[in-house]
């Protein structure tokens, strides 16, 4: 089962035939099945939709600059 996508989520695109595979955005609205994703990068935002299955979670909880000692 697939986690449910709140909006607010920060998402990651993993449809590989999509052209925005690999991107990553926040989660605007989810309607009918579909998810408004938010894309944004220096001067320039998009409003794209995809199915959820589509889509997966990002954890941004977990630091990558974490130093094991």
């Amino acid at each position: 089962m697939q986690p449910i996508i709140f909006p607010g989520s920060a998402v990651r695109v993993v449809n590989e035939g999509d052209t925005y595979y690999g991107f990553q955005g926040q989660v605007q609205r989810v309607t009918d099945g579909r998810v408004a994703v938010i894309f944004g990068g220096g001067n320039w935002e998009k409003i794209v939709s995809f199915r959820a299955n589509e889509l997966e979670l990002i954890d941004t909880t977990v630091s990558s600059n974490t130093k094991k000692k």
